[in-house]
This record gives structure tokens, sequence and C-alpha cells, in this order.
């Protein structure tokens, strides 16, 4: 039991944070020192300590083969139903629920999912599986996180392109980032036409192919008005479809229009033979995209079959990307 000092120090500290040990980054909770009340997850009903028989009361344990836990379970005299600290996890009825975090890193490592199953000795579905999985509330957990920090001032975006199945079918991924810190404040993901020398097999193949990114980079900029502030300084090339984008969404703004140059060998052709490039943070970031997500790689076979599937790839990396500055600037100022 923790004495009352100890605890009323404890209860003056936020209800979250993190704390730097022996060069690890770990999260604390006060729900874990405070020992806050059991709820029934099905009536909320509220456990008593002083009247658990009434309230909520413990059954037992059970041992859970995935990880090896054995967990507490309680049963509610309100509502009749049992349950655990597991009943209401997002992975409740996972087998191999220790194989969420290593393929999700080895997926923003440049693996494919099948070498990814060689490795792990498991089969390619449930890695598929434990992908989706990951990539289902990992845009949500990314606009969570940017939401902690201060609206920004400086903000660079441009289009990366790439394809689905074949370059006749190619994507444009819209995608904006804070000046120096490079963090990555959002995307979207919308279907282009062919262009060049291709449009023409393109369309004699596969038909006309719309365009979707003017509602892409609306429904970006949408989301970004929560994180950029009004009168930002926003950087993008000379793409003439920006300018009334920007405007419409923050007219405030100061919108600068560079030049682009030519892409140098390194950086997956990302980085430009420039001797300053005003919008080096986000041509960077543009490469780390292309050598971290195989899928993105140019000259690669490892290719995108759906949008929505390489948009929860480009979310894994970005919110694994964003923690990952962050650490670097704590361990910095420690």
């Amino acid at each position: 039991m923790i004495k009352d000092s100890l605890k009323s120090k404890l209860q003056k500290l936020p209800p979250f944070g993190v704390f730097y040990f022996q060069g690890y980054f770990a999260v604390y909770s006060l729900q874990c020192y405070l020992g806050m009340k059991l709820k029934c997850p099905y009536c909320h009903h509220q456990r008593d300590p002083k009247n658990a028989a009434r309230t909520i009361r413990k059954i037992g344990t059970y041992y859970r083969k995935s990880d090896g836990q054995h967990l507490k379970r309680f049963w509610c005299f309100r509502c009749g139903k049992s349950f655990s600290a597991a009943t209401t996890s997002s992975s409740k009825g996972q087998k191999k629920r220790h194989l969420n975090t290593p393929i999700k890193d080895l997926l923003n490592g440049l693996m494919s999912q099948r070498e990814i199953a060689r490795v792990l000795k498991i089969n390619r579905k449930t890695v598929v599986r434990k992908f989706r999985f990951s990539a289902s509330t990992a845009k949500q957990e990314l606009r969570s996180w940017n939401q902690k920090f201060q609206k920004c001032t400086e903000v660079e975006f441009d289009d990366l392109e790439t394809f689905e199945h074949t370059k006749c079918k190619p994507l444009s991924v819209t995608l904006m980032v804070e000046y120096k810190t490079r963090r990555i404040l959002g995307f979207e993901v919308a279907q282009m036409p062919a262009k060049g020398h291709i449009a023409h097999y393109s369309r004699k193949k596969y038909g006309p192919r719309a365009d979707h990114r003017p509602i892409a980079r609306n429904k970006l900029f949408q989301e970004m008005t929560e994180l950029v502030h009004s009168n930002a300084r926003i950087r993008s090339d000379s793409n003439p479809s920006y300018p009334a984008v920007v405007k419409r969404f923050f007219p405030n703004s100061k919108h600068e229009m560079v030049l682009g140059g030519r892409g140098a060998v390194v950086g997956q052709g990302e980085l430009k033979k420039l001797h300053w490039d005003p919008i080096f943070s986000l041509n960077h970031t543009f490469a780390m995209l292309r050598a971290n997500i195989n899928r993105l790689i140019r000259k690669t076979w490892c290719t995108t079959k759906r949008p929505s599937e390489l948009a929860g790839h480009i979310a894994l990396y970005a919110l694994a990307h964003n923690k990952r500055l962050a650490a670097t600037q704590w361990g910095a100022s420690l």
C-alpha cells in the first residue's frame, strides 16, 4: 500500500507523462499508482471497496496463453456479468498479440509482409491481419499525438507520387510537415490520371482515370486547421493548383512557392540537387518514407494493391516517425 503522503504527491502530477531512465523512455500512468476504482464495462457500476460483495468482487484469475499472463476476473453484482482487464482491450481475442509490435516495427523498417512471415515463422495471413489491426487506428492516433503540440507557425506541403498495381494507375500522397522539426502533421492518398508517355497506354488499357487530388487536398487542409496557425507561413513547390486551396483554408497565411530542382541520386530522388533547398524538411521526409516503406521504393516489386492499405502503412510510419523525433528532442533537452 502506498502511504497517504506519497499518494498526495502523486495526485499533483499530470495524469500521464514520460520519464527518461538509463537510455530509455517510458510512459507512466497514475491509474497504476493511485488505485483507481474498478468499473463494470457493461453497466458502468463502480466498485465500492467497503462493500465489494454487493458491487464488484473478485472471482479468481485465468491464464492467458498468448503472453503468459495471469489476469484477474471480476463479477458485477448489478448486471451479473464477469469481466477482466482484457475485456475492453482492443486486442481482445487475439492469440498472437505479442506479435503486434514486432510486425509493426518491421513494416516500418523496409520489410515486406512475405519477408516478415518468413523471419517470424508465421503465416502471411497473420501478418496481414496484424497490419490491418494496427493500421485501423494509426491515423487517429497520429492526429491525437499532433494535438498535444502547439499550433504550427511554419509548415511545408507537397505531393508524393506512387502507384497501385501498375504505373498506369498512379496515386498521389499529399503530405504536410512542420518546418525544421519534420513532424508529419497529416496526409491523404488519392488516385490521379497517368501522365507522360504512358498516359495514352493507361487510357487504352484501363480507361479514363478520375483525378481525386483536389478532394484529398481539401480534406487534408480541413484537418490542418486544427494543427496549423491561421497566420502561418506555408511553403510548397510551384504547382499552380496549390494557391487556391491555401487561400481557401488559410486566407491570412503567407504562401511561398519555390521552384523545384532535379532529384539527386541519394534520397530516392526526393532530395534535390540544390545548394539550398527551401523545402528540405518536406523532401527529407519524403525520402525517409521511400527508404522505410518498401512499397514506396522506386523500382520495387512490392506494389500497393489497394490505396487504403497504402494509407494505413503511411499512418503507421508517420506515427513512429513523430514519436522517434519527439524522443530525440526530449533526450537532447535532458
